[in-house]
This record gives C-alpha cells, sequence and structure tokens, in this order.
C-alpha cells in the first residue's frame, strides 16, 4: 500500500508529527460532508438526482485522462447495474445499493498516485471458490476487454 491510503479512511503515520496528511484531512471532511448530506433526509429520488449530480460534477473537475476514466466508469456502472446508485465516498466517484457502497473510481491525480483504481467494498458479492477474489484493480486505461470485464464484474457484484 502507498503511503497514501487508497481508502482515505486510514490514519497514516507522518513520521515527523504523526498527523494525518492534506489528502487524508480532505477526503475525511468531504466523507463527513456526505455523511451530514445523508443524514439530513429528504425525498429518495431528490437525494438520488442530487447525488448524481455530484458525481458527474466531480468527474468534471478531474484532469485528463481521469476524467475520462472516471466517465467511461460511470457509463459502464450505470448500463451494467442500473440498481447501484452513484454517490461521492471519500470525495470521489462511488456507486452504492441500499446506502452500501459496492464500487468505486480513485482519481490517482486526486490521490497523487501513478495510476488511478476501479475498485469493490466489502459489500460486493465477489467471493470467490477457492478464498481469493479481486477488490481493486489499478487503471491507467479501460479499452474494450477491459470495460466487458468490469462490467461482468459489477453485475455479479450486485447479486
Amino acid at each position: 500500500m502507498s503511503s497514501t491510503s487508497r481508502a482515505g479512511a486510514g490514519k497514516r503515520e507522518d513520521s515527523s508529527s504523526g498527523a494525518f496528511s492534506e489528502q487524508e484531512r480532505t477526503a475525511m471532511k468531504a466523507r463527513a460532508k456526505e455523511l451530514k448530506a445523508e443524514a439530513g433526509g429528504g425525498r429518495a429520488a431528490q437525494k438520488a438526482a442530487k447525488d448524481e449530480a455530484a458525481v458527474l460534477a466531480k468527474i468534471a473537475e478531474m484532469e485528463s485522462p481521469d476524467r475520462e476514466l472516471a466517465a467511461r466508469v460511470h457509463d459502464i456502472v450505470t448500463t451494467a447495474a442500473p440498481e447501484l446508485a452513484p454517490r461521492l465516498w471519500y470525495g470521489q466517484p462511488a456507486y452504492a445499493v441500499d446506502g452500501k457502497v459496492v464500487c468505486f473510481f480513485r482519481s490517482g491525480q486526486v490521490d497523487k498516485e501513478r495510476y488511478s483504481t476501479l475498485g469493490f467494498s466489502v459489500a460486493a458479492a465477489l467471493d470467490e471458490d477457492g478464498g481469493m477474489w479481486p477488490t481493486s484493480y489499478a487503471l491507467t486505461g479501460l479499452d474494450d476487454v477491459g470495460a466487458a470485464t468490469f462490467a461482468d464484474l459489477v453485475k455479479k457484484a450486485v447479486r
């Protein structure tokens, strides 16, 4: 794992101060804002539309090539598993069912990493025989074969 937490929730010890990094503090503030918005209630359809608009706005803010990757991921997820609701999670695009994030996209540029991440949470139903299954992928591009593989995993994750 890199020195910056990929999920944005773990504490990374700074060798000099033991404090959270600026990226970690930003992600935690974004998550707190998301939780506060969720607790506010309101109509489900309005919240879903607001959440999707926030995800699309976040994608639009990204620099290329992450913007194009995130947009393609969004299209794949919303087509392959329309029951997944787009929302922000730690300030980045994610897709949830019954309020639980199933899969997510992490911008490598935002995280200051050399690649973006396509990941699945513990809510994803990807358990395989043999005791091993995917939880995340490094993503520098998404060709048609990769997109088809991801679409299949998303469909399986929500079963």
